[in-house]
């Protein structure tokens, strides 16, 4: 048998073990509900901590992240935490980086230490922050199978990747946090896209913004980009640019409905001579959105996988890879910036499911640390047939890369 037919029969196997483990997930996640609990869900928000007024200053000192969150608090216990189901209102609050705390004597727990603001006395905190950083602020949407918990660990991370000396928010949604709940995260991602294009409004039009750098990774970016083309289309002063730089982190988005709706507002010719573009990092290995794909029937934006057979013969015959990509704007290529850059990370994917190598993978996460501060044309990437896409290259074999240290995870 030749090379080929057993690197064929290889993939084919690797898609079937991935079906497989399809079939739970989509059972699972359609057919169980979603428990209520036993405890009245007014009652865990009814204590005054959960909703503190102006009187009540909250000092940031030891809390430097920013959050929004539509999520239920449980404010019953001594600390407070942040459940799976969605909130009675949005609210706003400062937390920190991942802490060890002892529970009992030899006992230490893992835990975000996090406290709830009043909105008005948040914001000017905000304010504030983002004028000591030339009004620059990070704000992180995370997508499918996320707490509270692992949403913040990861806003703590992009901010010391890319060493971001501005204000970090991360936005939270109630995300359920288990493998085999991706169409209960679908459902409370679309109910709350009202709620997080309200806030996203409201922090374009904040005069200290100058400049938002949006990330989003996986499900989280169906809530970021139609939020961003209402902002768009309702900012009262007529300018968004300040939403300049968005990231999607292996996005969870139809390839078509971007290319032919959500790319034609968002990347209109005006927002990108305004400095508006979109970076995409996308792998042919992430197993998480190989299953979406499968999922919704169409390819997926951050899965690069050829819908069109002859297509990819068309590649093959020209000894190209079989990847499709979500093509340029036409009406943006006379623009002398690149409005849209699509990142290749097949080549050097990390982790179980390849689905988060720009937190796991160093050669993603220096590319992706550069994007964030405002590089278009970081180094190590490689040109390919397509002018917007790049890849970045297998590690050689001598290169040995500490991708912990270099991604600067802690845990």
């Amino acid at each position: 048998m030749g090379i080929a037919s057993r690197e064929m029969l290889k993939r084919l196997a690797s898609k079937a073990r991935w079906s497989i483990l399809a079939l739970p997930w989509l059972i699972a996640g359609c057919v169980t509900p979603v428990e209520y609990g036993k405890i009245p869900h007014s009652d865990y928000v009814a204590p005054e901590r959960c909703n503190p007024t102006g009187s009540v200053k909250v000092d940031g000192s030891d809390k430097p992240f920013f959050f929004v969150t539509s999520r239920l608090p449980d404010c019953l216990t001594e600390n407070i935490s942040l459940l799976n189901h969605r909130g009675d209102k949005v609210r706003y609050g400062r937390f920190a980086g991942p802490r060890d705390v002892e529970r009992e004597p030899g006992k230490t727990v893992r835990t975000i230490p996090l406290a709830f603001s009043d909105s008005q006395q948040w914001w000017a905190q905000l304010a504030s922050k983002m004028k000591a950083a030339d009004g620059r602020v990070l704000l992180y949407v995370h997508g499918y199978r996320e707490t509270f918990f692992s949403s913040s660990r990861d806003t703590d991370q992009i901010a010391r990747l890319a060493n971001f000396t501005g204000p970090a928010i991360q936005y939270s949604w109630p995300s359920q946090g288990a493998l085999f709940k991706y169409p209960v995260d679908e459902t409370n991602m679309y109910w709350d896209e009202r709620n997080f294009r309200k806030f996203l409004m409201q922090l374009a039009q904040l005069e200290s913004t100058k400049e938002i750098i949006l990330i989003s990774h996986s499900l989280g970016a169906r809530l970021v980009l139609p939020s961003v083309e209402y902002v768009d289309r309702n900012v009262s002063n007529g300018d968004s640019s300040v939403i300049s730089n968005i990231i999607l982190v292996s996005p969870d988005v139809d390839t078509q409905d971007f290319e032919r709706d959500i790319a034609e507002e968002i990347l209109s010719d005006r927002r990108v001579r305004n400095d508006r573009r979109i970076t995409v990092y996308a792998s042919i290995n992430d197993r998480a959105l190989s299953l979406s794909d499968n999922y919704h029937g169409y390819p997926r934006l951050g899965y690069p996988r050829c819908f069109n057979p002859f297509e990819a013969a068309d590649l093959k015959a020209r000894n190209l890879p079989e990847r499709c990509y979500a093509k340029h704007p036409k009406y943006a290529q006379a623009v002398d910036k690149a409005a849209l850059t699509i990142i290749d990370t097949s080549a050097i994917s990390r982790g179980s499911s390849g689905h988060s190598n720009y937190l796991l993978s160093a050669p993603v996460c220096r590319d992706f640390a550069a994007v964030v501060n405002g590089e278009r044309k970081p180094d190590g990437r490689q040109a390919t047939h397509l002018e917007h896409v790049f890849a970045l290259p297998r590690i050689s074999e001598d290169e040995k890369l500490d991708h912990l240290a270099i991604c600067r995870r802690t845990e």
